[in-house]
């Protein structure tokens, strides 16, 4: 695959910003609940005033399933992409309101991130593209070709010029200076790659796909490093821990996964396995993600639920019920509050205050 440049299509769509009202059915939800950790029971969340009406919010307005949802670095916002091919932009306080509609993606939205100064949104589609827009205009400010298939994931550097990386069907990562419509390169793997994050110094690439193994690229040579083996199914997602020191992977063969990524590590770099959070029948690619501390790891569930386990000895600590679906996505606000929100198949987006 070349990185060549390919014609914009002209009929992209409208990327106006749109107004809309959220719907205010279950404000007072109190689906959210913590686990006892005396015996296991799960009780009714304690709201302790993170700027919510109430200790869980639902938000509605997605006509599709929801496959990413992110908070933005200052976590004063959410944004939320879905099979109906909207990208939606919450407020994280107060009513959550949802003040904006990012449209213009002709497949639906699987993966979204925010640049680091919160000024834009990068989305990934189905549709083969990928796209940054304005959070503040909504306008769309360029869109990337050049992957042949659908584009499954992507991920944003941590450090020095913002790069993104992207994982398609097609078996090529792409690597793109969000500046240029072209890729910069792409990394061609013999399987459709489900799964890729960048390390925190951007010096190697960590990429999963439908052979069960993960990939550990050296950028700079553009080749694999090594390989981390174990999971037995097609990997949905890998993430670095704060501390640049972990891998995080989820799989779908029902288990969550840490590995030691140091560079001098031993051989067998397997550190534990969570278990809790099935994959379900619709083999969806449930995302997994650390807390801001690396202290807490979350996984979404086939089985309507949200997992959060403590990383040090795979005790499970929450398991959290409401969704009526698959829950695709979650994550843990990244300015230390305690919030954490979650994306489900059930078109709706839950954000609610989580115990420490």
């Amino acid at each position: 695959m070349s990185s060549e440049k390919r014609p914009a299509s002209t009929s992209f769509g409208s990327s106006q910003l749109v107004k809309r009202q959220r719907s205010d059915n279950d404000l007072q939800s109190s689906a959210l609940t913590t686990t006892n950790g005396q015996n296991g029971a799960l009780i009714q969340g304690t709201y302790r005033g993170a700027g919510l009406p109430s200790s869980v919010m639902e938000l509605t307005g997605h006509s599709g399933e929801i496959f990413a949802a992110r908070f933005d670095p200052t976590g004063q916002h959410i944004a939320s992409g879905s099979m109906d091919r909207n990208i939606m932009l919450w407020n994280t306080h107060g009513d959550c309101e949802n003040y904006g509609v990012l449209q213009g993606h002709k497949g639906a939205i699987l993966d979204l991130q925010w640049s680091r100064d919160s000024r834009v949104v990068y989305s990934a589609s189905a549709d083969m593209h990928l796209a940054s827009w304005d959070a503040e205009t909504g306008q769309r400010i360029r869109k990337h070709p050049g992957h042949e298939e659908v584009i499954n994931c992507m991920d944003i550097s941590k450090r020095g010029e913002e790069l993104l990386i992207s994982a398609s069907d097609d078996g090529y990562i792409g690597i793109w200076d969000p500046r240029q419509k072209a890729a910069v390169t792409f990394l061609e793997t013999q399987f459709p790659v489900t799964a890729a994050t960048l390390s925190e110094a951007g010096n190697e690439l960590f990429s999963g796909g439908i052979d069960n193994d993960i990939r550990v690229w050296d950028i700079r040579k553009q080749s694999v490093a090594y390989s981390l083996i174990g999971h037995t199914d097609t990997i949905t997602s890998l993430a670095i821990s704060p501390d640049g020191q972990t891998l995080l992977s989820n799989a779908h063969d029902s288990t969550v996964r840490t590995w030691d990524i140091r560079p001098f590590a031993p051989k067998d770099r397997h550190v534990r396995t969570y278990d809790g959070a099935p994959t379900g029948m619709e083999k969806n690619l449930l995302r997994a993600c650390w807390d801001t501390q690396g202290k807490r790891i979350a996984a979404g569930s086939g089985d309507r639920t949200a997992v959060v386990w403590e990383t040090s000895s795979g005790k499970l600590l929450h398991k959290l019920p409401g969704h009526k679906g698959a829950v695709n996505d979650v994550r843990f606000a990244q300015n230390d509050e305690p919030l954490i929100l979650t994306a489900s198949t059930d078109r709706t987006l839950m954000l609610g205050e989580l115990s420490r």
